[in-house]
């Protein structure tokens, strides 16, 4: 078996090649707020088989792979504007949307399926959380970064950026825990056979708003933050 895979934590194997995200996707493998795990203990708790990840693994990564950004190697600043931009940019654009399917799909077809009263609940948990949550990134974690990284003057926050580190980590689990209950709740976003057209159109954006969260943590527990607090240890 391929040790350089089995016995690394899933994250820092996305973090060096984020095409491998779309191969953990697959298997149902967390790689953002469990990306600590070695890919050997995440098989093991899931009941996968090992070898079969890593000849996914292998496989992926023998092909032409587009041009990516390198995280590790940019600037903090550079990466928490593109976190705000483009993953807090997706929440705000589809949350409000994902609001309205779940309680509409919810509304009109719980007696086919009770599920979704949870799922329609166990969402806007998530919205509301999220929102609170990027605020809070946006306007004190983000800006505190960013003066690590030479943009403003190091703070009291700057210094001691492992103290609110810790409460995003405390989040992004309730995020990684609430999306789970999603997909639970929907038999990983399949429809059923009678389900409707915005049933249809829910179970996708949902699937949709699990990957995004997925990447969008990733980058910031296994790339953005270690890196942070590494910089203000330095100080």
């Amino acid at each position: 078996m391929t040790t350089l895979f089995q016995d690394r934590p899933v994250g820092q194997l996305v973090a060096e090649q984020p095409a491998r995200s779309r191969v953990f996707e697959r298997w149902g493998i967390d790689y953002c707020c469990g990306g600590r795990k070695t890919l050997a203990d995440v098989c093991a708790k899931k009941g996968l088989d090992t070898q079969a990840v890593v000849n996914d693994l292998e496989a992926s990564d023998a092909q032409p792979q587009p041009p990516t950004i390198d995280w590790t190697k940019e600037p903090m600043a550079k990466l928490a504007d593109h976190i705000q931009e483009v993953h807090h940019g997706y929440l705000r654009d589809s949350l409000p949307r994902l609001t309205a399917m779940t309680e509409r799909v919810a509304d009109r077809h719980e007696e086919r399926d009770p599920r979704l009263v949870e799922l329609r609940d166990v969402y806007a948990r998530f919205r509301s959380d999220m929102e609170f949550h990027t605020e809070k990134e946006d306007k004190i974690l983000f800006p505190a970064i960013r003066s690590l990284d030479g943009q403003g003057e190091v703070t009291a926050i700057s210094r001691r950026i492992a103290e609110p580190i810790q409460h995003m980590l405390d989040d992004h689990d309730d995020a990684g825990a609430a999306l789970e209950r999603m997909r639970e709740l929907t038999d990983g976003f399949t429809p059923a056979e009678h389900a409707c057209n915005t049933w249809r159109a829910m179970l996708q954006a949902l699937a949709e708003l699990e990957a995004d969260t997925h990447l969008h943590v990733h980058l910031e527990n296994n790339i953005l933050f270690p890196r942070a607090i590494e910089a203000a240890q330095a100080l």
